[in-house]
């Protein structure tokens, strides 16, 4: 066995003139590392190149592979991610993995933006103020999960209304408002995060659930699933696709 030219294709298009160490010290896990990832899994189905890496960038920061992230990111603007949009995937994943998690993320992408050129900080894309954010946030809410979702914010025990409050105006209202990525967009990536950390399995289904109720369906999740089960193992992958088939039948 050996290399397929589709996957030194592949790579070569992420890394241009980028040979990799692990030839010399790891070649026969990378022979099949390689195959699998840039070949097998990339060419298994017709999911196009920017949402592809639009997904692993999101499932990286999910299951907090920062060394990989910092490697993928600057090859994902080979395929069509623009810099705007990889901003907003580590701004949106505050909201889902916290501030914690997602400081060292944020310092790497500053870091390669810089390395790449880029001007900081990046043209705003902030379309709700302190005024209106509750509101903005509402009807982010309505658009994707349904009327339903109306008055959510003010529901809940006494103790802990104030979260589905902020779930409104901070969650949707400070991040899903926001230019850069469309409403799709953000609902996949959502699924990403939630689906690489693990642990979030009902989190996970009502985001299958709204996933397919924008459009995002099961025939396209099933395809950002497969293509970053490299990243995340079989495990979290069969979880994902369990808690896709879940919302589906909910929806029937």
């Amino acid at each position: 066995m050996a290399i397929t030219d589709n996957a030194k294709a592949y790579h070569e298009k992420m890394f241009p003139d980028c040979v990799s160490d692990f030839l010399r010290t790891d070649p026969e896990f990378i022979e099949r590392f390689d195959n699998f990832a840039f070949d097998e899994v990339v060419n298994s189905d017709d999911l196009d190149d920017k949402t592809r890496f639009m997904a692993i960038l999101a499932t990286l920061i999910g299951c907090q592979g920062i060394d990989e992230y910092r490697n993928i990111l600057p090859a994902s603007f080979n395929f069509g991610v623009t810099y705007i949009e990889a901003k907003e995937i580590v701004y949106q994943a505050v909201a889902y993995l916290g501030i914690g998690r997602i400081f060292p993320f944020l310092k790497v992408t500053n870091e390669v933006l810089e390395k790449l050129g880029a001007e900081l900080p990046l043209e705003g894309q902030a379309t709700t103020t302190a005024e209106n954010r509750l509101e903005g946030g509402i009807q982010a809410q309505v658009d994707i999960f349904g009327e339903g979702m109306r008055e959510f914010y003010k529901s809940g025990a006494e103790e802990t209304i104030h979260i589905n409050r902020w779930l409104a105006d901070n969650c949707f209202g400070d991040y899903y408002t926001r230019k850069g990525l469309d409403c799709k967009q953000r609902e996949m990536i959502t699924f990403c995060f939630l689906s690489a950390q693990g642990g979030c399995e009902p989190q996970l289904t009502a985001h299958a659930t709204a996933n397919m109720r924008i459009g995002n369906d099961k025939n396209f999740l099933i395809k950002i699933v497969s293509q970053c089960l490299p990243y995340i193992g079989y495990p979290r992958s069969l979880n994902a696709i369990a808690c896709i088939n879940s919302a589906e039948k909910s929806m029937k």
